[in-house]
């Protein structure tokens, strides 16, 4: 019999010990979740911070290129790209 409570008491030590585990285990996966969402939203910021200064450097090239003598070609080039982007969007709003 006493080896019966022994057995007992061993199997609801480790029961207890491996819902603790479980427990702490639950705790850090929702840490995790919490960082990865704060860390996509960081990756999500960033990409729009880079686009925005994509764009601005593309405007900065016209605005030097329109500024030269010699970048008024380069500007018109640009100019007709930049309507035919347009176009290609118009059309595709419309499918």
């Amino acid at each position: 019999m006493d080896d019966l409570n022994t057995l007992i008491l061993s199997v609801e030590y480790k029961l207890n010990k491996l819902t603790d585990q479980f427990e702490k285990m639950k705790q850090d996966n929702q840490r995790l979740l919490e960082e990865n969402k704060l860390l996509n939203k960081t990756i999500i910021d960033n990409n729009t911070i880079v686009t925005n200064l994509k764009d601005q450097i593309q405007k900065v090239k016209l605005a030097k290129s329109i500024k030269l003598e010699d970048g008024q070609v380069d500007a018109k080039l640009k100019i007709n790209e930049l309507v035919r982007e347009i176009d290609k969007c118009i059309g595709l709003l419309n499918q």
